[in-house]
This record gives C-alpha cells, structure tokens and sequence, in this order.
C-alpha cells in the first residue's frame, strides 16, 4: 500500500509543489520559435537542448519561489498546502536539480546560449523577489517567460539579430503580466496584509482588469506582427483569430469578479485558456510550416 513518504508520492507532491503542468504557458512559444528559426524541425540534439532547458529552468524557478516565498505561503489561505507537499529542504534541493537539468542542457546548445545562460537564471530566480519591491512584479514573470522563445531562436540560428524573435518575446511578456494580473486578483487582500507588493494590491480590482485587457490586446497584435515578419499564413492567422477569441472569453469570466468571491473563475480563466492559447499557436506555427 503507497504511503506518504514512498518516492512515488513524494515526487508527486513535487510536481504539484511547483505546478509543472504550467510548464505548458512557456513550452509551446519556445517551440513555436524553434520551428519558424529552423523552418522545420532542428536537429534531434537542439531538440533535446531545448527541451532541458526549458524544463530545468522552469523547474528550478517554481522551486526557488516557494522556498523564498515559504513563510509567506503560510500565512496565504490559498497556498498555505504547499508547505504540506515538501519540506523547505527539499524545495531547494529541486531547484538546485532544476539548475543542474539546464546545465545539462546547455551541453547541446551553442555558445551563444550558454553566454547569455547565467542572465536568463538571474532573470527567472530573482522574479521571486520583486514582489517585495514593486507593484510591477508581474511584468517580471513575463520577462522570464519571454527569454523562452528568445532562447530556441538562438539555439537554432545561433544569432539574435532577427526581428521575429523580439516580437514573439515581447508578445510573451504581455501576455504573462496580464494572466498573472488576474491571477493575482486572488491575493490582493493578502498581500496587503502582508505589506506585499502586486498590482491589485495596491490598484484594485478594477484597474487590474482594465490593465490586463490592454496587455492581452497588446500581446494579440504582437502575435500577428511575428507571424508577418516570420512569413507564417494559413492555419497560423486561424490560430490567432481563435487566440483572440479565447482571451475575450477570459476577460468575460473575470469580468466583475475578485479572488476571494470568485476563485474557480480566476483559476479557469489563468489555467485552461492560457494553456489553449500557448497551444493553438504552436499549432498554427505547425500547420503553416507544414500544410
């Protein structure tokens, strides 16, 4: 009979600890990078770079913001679980075993990629303390997701000269500050208690909203910019129009609702339609490439 401390729960717990079915937001831009950059599928071995990568990186993020983050998670109704899923010592053992998955990876990647390694896990580790300091946390987070498809780009071309990399990036932090933003609706009475800084904390429900539409809008526009500058058509442009559709029906499930009346909403609205957006546009970069 499975117990709690048999390595089967433990690592489960693990992967709940640090959501690794989120691993799914970044993912697909990544690849969506690397196919336009390699106009098809690259060699089995960036494959096998980038996926390490990502997922090390990933990894050693999430684990190394629920160990900063341990006390505060405490004290938040929402997320006081997680310090029941693993001991504080083993959060930072998985983030060092995050760190070391994307040193392996960096073995099959370019120079280019391991020269700009140690900003981009600056970047993603010390996203954890910028709620500390500003009500633009948020923007962080869509910086350390942004690095994603700017990474495979230049893992595949080995340059960071094109525009269609920056474009897709910066459509990836705008999306990710407005998703968090929503999210963060969810801890807004929280992190005022706690004297945290996020942007409804300090702005309030509705200009949060007002901000995430503008950003998602943003992010939209971007993705058309990067799929003409990348010469995508066909599926891709079906792709975007039901991107679109799908971050209007975000904003319509959030539309008058804060976190503490109306969590499942926020959670759909995060989860499952960001994830479905990421992923029809790695699709509509497939089909384009290859239909």
């Amino acid at each position: 009979m499975t117990t709690v401390s048999s390595p089967s729960v433990r690592l489960a717990n693990l992967l709940r600890l640090i959501k690794f079915s989120h691993t799914l937001f970044a993912l697909p831009f990544a690849l969506s990078a690397m196919l336009v950059a390699a106009r098809g599928l690259p060699s089995a071995t960036i494959l096998l770079g980038i996926l390490l990568c990502m997922v090390g990186a990933r990894t050693a993020a999430m684990a190394f913001n629920r160990y900063v983050d341990w006390e505060i998670d405490r004290q938040n109704p929402r997320t006081v679980e997680r310090s029941r899923l693993a001991s504080r010592a083993e959060t930072l053992a998985l983030c060092l075993a995050g760190l070391a998955v994307f040193a392996v990876g960096l073995l099959f990647l370019n120079g280019l990629c391991r020269l700009f390694a140690p900003l981009a896990i600056a970047v993603v580790l010390g996203y954890s303390y910028a709620k500390r300091f500003t009500a633009f946390c948020h923007a962080f987070l869509g910086l350390a997701l942004a690095l994603a498809p700017l990474g495979a780009w230049a893992a595949v071309r080995g340059e960071l000269t094109s525009a269609a990399p920056y474009l897709l990036a910066a459509s990836v932090l705008a999306w990710t500050f407005g998703f968090d933003l929503i999210y963060a609706l969810q801890d807004q009475e929280v992190d005022r208690r706690l004297g945290l800084h996020s942007f409804p904390a300090r702005f309030g429900t509705a200009a949060t909203l007002r901000m995430a539409r503008l950003l998602h809008g943003s992010a939209w526009v971007g993705w058309i910019a990067f799929g003409l500058q990348a010469g995508l058509s066909g599926a891709y442009w079906w792709a975007c129009a039901i991107s679109g559709v799908a971050l209007l029906y975000e904003h319509r499930l959030c539309q008058g609702k804060d976190g503490d009346k109306d969590g499942r909403a926020l959670n759909m609205a995060f989860f499952a339609v960001n994830v479905a957006v990421s992923l029809l546009l790695l699709l509509g970069v497939v089909g384009s490439l290859w239909l």
